[in-house]
């Protein structure tokens, strides 16, 4: 098996991709960049939650992730229990046949690991730990690269994610707090190594030069609810972040200032339909952006972004514009640090638009100061990101690497 020249090898890719979640697809996008840029003879393909999606958008062949196609829908009736449940067993067999077929499978990026947001573990955690021991069984390395991990209170998703870990044949975080949490669940990290979120491998467009008068401000919205432990309180949540993000696109709007609203996933639509119902401003617009590519371009040409979906945040900040986080997770706060911002974070749970006011008026104040850190930042980013991919090509294509032919000659 060689990845220059002679036989092909055979990468598959994993996760919920091509399912409406541009954060996800960005992952795969840059993943994708690097095996076309470092292992072109490498045969690609995915098994993922969107594989039309994924094969029309990037071109390569795609199979279902599950077999139940209704698996993500809630299952009230009879046949669709069943039908869940015949599902679980199905996937068994289809998924270890999947990577059998391959050399090395990489699950790129992506919060595998974590439970922030409403998540039942006999759906992806259950998924993702077929995957690992499909890999333990038939020699096939998995590859977490990247990946998000935090706290998990519930004990059956616990038990799953810690186990597809410890299966892994490599593991890499987009944040120390990822590595910290897998380490507090029991896995040993003490050989993973923590790298700036994949998505900043992906090329930015210029930003651009700040105008004399007041420009857009971009306001990632988000279909929030809490997280996995939110549950019985999810509807008074949601209800708070929408009262509050409204009446502060509203203050901006009534300030003269227009307004984008950006998504990070479909379901963010209903939230984007909401507010604009509410302000009814013609400052006030909604992007149709269908990619990272294209919410990088909405936030390069904004004046400043805040932002509620970490793939959001991670756009604004790689396009080196101006950046707010209303902040839904550890996560969020731990990007906006690495980027030097982190005295720039609102919690999205208890959003006081008058106080976001302040933190926003704060942020335009600073932004030249903000442009030349994010400009050092993004810089260090993309030496980082270079060394992750190093780093992976050592681990899962050996024959490739110089230094490891080295030592198997030696």
């Amino acid at each position: 098996m060689t990845s220059g020249g002679g036989t092909h090898v055979r990468v598959g890719v994993f996760g919920l991709l091509g399912s409406g979640n541009l954060g996800n697809d960005g992952s795969l996008e840059a993943v994708l960049g690097y095996l076309r840029t470092r292992h072109p003879d490498a045969a690609v393909d995915a098994l993922c939650g969107g594989p039309e999606a994924v094969e029309a958008r990037y071109g390569i062949p795609a199979t279902r992730l599950h077999w139940y196609r209704g698996e993500y829908r809630t299952a009230s009736r009879l046949g669709a229990i069943a039908g869940k449940g015949l599902g679980k067993l199905v996937d068994v067999f289809r998924t270890a046949a999947w990577v059998r077929r391959h050399d090395v499978v990489i699950v790129p990026g992506m919060g595998v690991l974590e439970a922030t947001l409403p998540l039942r573990p006999w759906g992806f955690p259950y998924a993702l730990f077929l995957l690992c021991a499909s890999g333990r069984l038939f020699g096939t390395r998995v590859a977490l690269v990247g990946v998000g991990a935090a706290p998990i209170r519930d004990r059956a998703t616990r038990a799953l994610v810690r186990r597809s870990a410890r299966l892994a044949a490599y593991r890499s975080y987009r944040d120390a707090l990822s590595r910290d949490a897998l380490r507090d669940m029991g896995v040993d990290t003490a050989h993973d190594e923590v790298y700036p979120d994949l998505a900043f491998a992906l090329p930015a467009p210029r930003a651009s030069a700040p105008q004399g008068s007041p420009g857009t401000v971009c306001v990632g919205v988000m279909d929030f609810h809490g997280g996995n432990d939110d549950r019985a309180d999810a509807e008074a949540i949601h209800r708070r972040y929408l009262d509050g993000t409204t009446r502060f696109v509203r203050a901006l709007a009534e300030d003269g200032r227009p307004v984008r609203l950006l998504t990070g996933d479909e379901c963010d639509a209903s939230v984007v339909a909401a507010i604009l119902e509410a302000v009814d401003s013609p400052l006030v617009t909604a992007s149709e952006a269908a990619s990272l590519a294209d919410l990088m371009t909405e936030t390069a040409a904004a004046d400043t972004v805040v932002a509620t979906r970490y793939h959001n945040l991670v756009c604004a900040l790689k396009s080196g514009t101006p950046t707010l986080a209303l902040s839904y997770a550890a996560k969020s706060e731990a990007l906006m640090a690495r980027m030097g911002l982190d005295a720039y974070c609102h919690p999205a749970r208890e959003v006081d638009a008058d106080e976001l006011l302040r933190q926003f008026r704060g942020v335009e104040e600073q932004a030249p100061e903000i442009r030349r850190t994010l400009t050092e930042r993004n810089l260090l980013a993309t030496r980082q990101l270079d060394d992750q991919f190093t780093a992976l090509t050592a681990a899962l294509f050996p024959a490739a690497h110089p230094a490891h032919a080295l030592r198997e000659a030696s």
